[in-house]
């Protein structure tokens, strides 16, 4: 069955769902089949390398949406630091970290519903810098955008923009009100009008049923974004899913699985969640996936750099950037 999906994915063919939900339901005794069949795909689009991405977060808190899963929420009680934006000097200082640590893509990410006249011109500003002084993709993550907004970002040279749909459209309001599932849409419609790279995810494990799970990659195909980051909550207390616990490292590998097979030429990142969740299996979620973020998350801890290096030296893969000599290990 799943050699027969990996064939399917690799001839540009649509699983059914009820192959989706066979993904998802595979019995344990067939992961490692399971994930074969799925690195099949990855290793045809992408070989054996991973795309490092590193997250630097230039505005924490003061967040006026209600997502229920973050910790930089109006409604959230979590005891995280809370900051303004940072200056231009500060970002870009993340970027030189960021080549050391071989990343090939800087992720500049802000809170809040989206961003300010000053608060653009700081970003805009930073990345024209950052162009100049270093051989990487600069992504942006800033919230809502107009179709104006995402024209003054592509000018700055921003090569992609994240604005993630999170969940199912139909589950969208169990998990925020603030804003709707179409105005996340559009966000990624005006970045990829203005010529930049979508980059949109989600995060599993927030009371989603499968068939919620299967909608998301398949929206995904339909926004044909073009980097997936697929996040696995990691339910942080004084959020409004505190105390959520509903994954298992297996399922999680499953979850990817599906993202290949329906997103088979996309690059599928392990992302936020994924020491908490997928734990000693970390490893394995290479085989579906291409690309993992190094270093911390917004306002929770990743994995030591090293030790993700050394992960993918392990397993005989190998670091996509273009100045591979210049890599911290």
């Amino acid at each position: 069955m799943w050699s027969r999906l990996a064939e399917k994915s690799l001839n540009g063919e649509e699983i059914t769902d009820q192959e989706a939900f066979d993904v998802l339901n595979c019995p344990d005794d067939e992961l490692l089949n399971l994930l074969h069949q799925a690195y099949q795909v990855r290793k045809t689009h992408y070989g054996n390398k991973v795309k490092l991405n590193m997250i630097v977060n230039t505005k924490s808190g003061f967040c006026p949406e209600n997502c229920g899963y973050c910790s930089q929420s109006r409604d959230s009680s979590a005891p995280i630091q809370k900051y303004r934006m940072m200056d231009k000097d500060t970002i870009v200082k993340g970027a030189e970290k960021a080549s050391r640590m071989g990343s090939g893509t800087y992720c500049i990410v802000a809170s809040g519903r989206g961003p300010s006249k000053r608060e653009l011109d700081i970003v805009t500003s930073a990345v024209k810098e950052i162009k100049e002084a270093y051989d990487m993709r600069v992504c942006a993550c800033l919230g809502l955008l107009k179709a104006e907004q995402a024209e003054q970002l592509k000018e700055a040279g921003v090569d992609r923009y994240n604005h993630n749909i999170n969940t199912s459209e139909n589950h969208h309001d169990e998990i925020t009100t603030s804003h709707t599932y179409h105005d996340r849409v559009g966000t990624v419609s005006h970045a990829k009008a203005a010529g930049i790279s979508p980059c949109s995810g989600v995060i599993v494990g927030m009371k989603e049923t499968k068939r919620d799970v299967i909608d998301m990659a398949r929206a995904l195909k339909a926004l044909d974004a073009d980097s997936i980051p697929v996040n696995f909550l990691h339910a942080i207390d004084g959020t409004a899913l505190e105390g959520t616990d509903e994954l298992t490292p297996s399922y999680c590998l499953k979850v990817l699985c599906l993202f290949r097979f329906i997103n088979p030429t996309k690059e599928i990142r392990v992302s936020g969640g994924r020491e908490v969740n997928l734990r000693s299996l970390q490893p394995f979620s290479l085989y579906p996936a291409n690309s993992i973020f190094i270093g911390d998350y917004l306002t929770t801890d990743g994995q030591e750099s090293t030790e993700d290096h050394r992960m993918i030296e392990d397993l005989g893969f190998e670091i996509d950037v273009v100045n591979a000599d210049k890599v911290m290990m």
